[in-house]
């Protein structure tokens, strides 16, 4: 009979950080700890692509596409990259999809861990610090192919706004002002909400926006794909308040984009944006 009481290790006092214990007792289980080959590794893993997130009064919007690509091959057509970190903050992904995976579970588990510890969740900025050092242990793969790129949002009690952070492959915490995206379809998104962006929108106007920008990233990116009307394949979408995160269900993220489909059947390039 085997002996189900846990180890010493287990009631040790020390770091909060679940990813600190890790480390320390099972190295190996940590995503970034594996080695591979010189050379290369990017052409062998799917890719996530293009994640877009903007603010409004009261929230932040994230979304993403579907799309996982490798090398010029469309991996996969359905693939969320957009996902809770906890109840306040969520995370998208770009970069290598199986270790971007890897890392949003390894740092919902982070959040989780240190709120059972401390009594209290993390402030916003401890989780973006958090998310950080995670990223920074994946540079070793990183250098070889493997990169890890999210992009970081939620709602900051303490201010009672939503918040954007992005990064770098180092672990570079950089926080954005109104809207931000990332991947490889993110210069055409942004350029997108530089025309469309206002800081009164209602959570509604705002997913709007990031879906026309969603849209206008897959109509010049090929690595990022635009809603598929056959197969009713539509950007994942969340929005995060004071009163928690919410994924929007499929029929109404499907509403939004039949809705902006119908305004680009009429003008291809989408709305303007009003000169003032």
């Amino acid at each position: 009979m085997t002996d189900a009481r846990l180890g010493p290790e287990y009631l040790r006092p020390g770091s909060s950080s679940f990813a600190d214990f890790l480390a320390a007792q099972a190295p190996e289980l940590a995503p970034h700890r594996r080695v591979l080959p010189p050379g290369s590794a990017a052409d062998i893993a799917p890719h996530g692509t293009t994640i877009v997130a903007a603010t409004f009064p009261g929230g932040v919007v994230m979304a993403g596409d579907r799309r996982a690509t490798m090398g010029n091959v469309i991996a996969q057509r359905d693939i969320q990259k957009v996902y809770p970190a906890d109840e306040y903050s969520c995370v998208g992904i770009a970069g290598t999809a199986g270790l971007s995976l890897e890392m949003v579970r390894l740092f919902q588990t982070e959040l989780e861990h240190y709120e059972k510890i401390e009594g209290s969740p993390l402030s916003m900025d401890g989780k973006a610090n958090r998310l950080s050092a995670l990223i920074r242990g994946n540079l070793g793969l990183a250098m070889q192919g493997l990169a890890v790129v999210p992009l970081f949002a939620g709602f900051d009690h303490d201010r009672g706004e939503g918040r954007i952070f992005s990064y770098d492959v180092t672990g570079g915490r950089y926080e954005e002002t109104a809207f931000h995206s990332v991947g490889s379809g993110s210069v055409f998104a942004r350029g997108s909400l530089k025309k469309l962006y206002r800081d009164d929108f209602t959570a509604e106007q705002c997913a709007i926006a990031v879906i026309q920008a969603l849209y206008d990233a897959a109509d010049d990116d090929s690595a990022t794909g635009g809603p598929d009307l056959t197969r009713r394949i539509f950007p994942v979408l969340n929005v995060i308040t004071a009163d928690g995160q919410e994924r929007w269900a499929d029929e109404v993220v499907a509403r939004l984009a039949d809705d902006v489909i119908a305004g680009r059947m009429q003008r291809p390039d989408g709305p303007a944006a009003p000169l003032n």
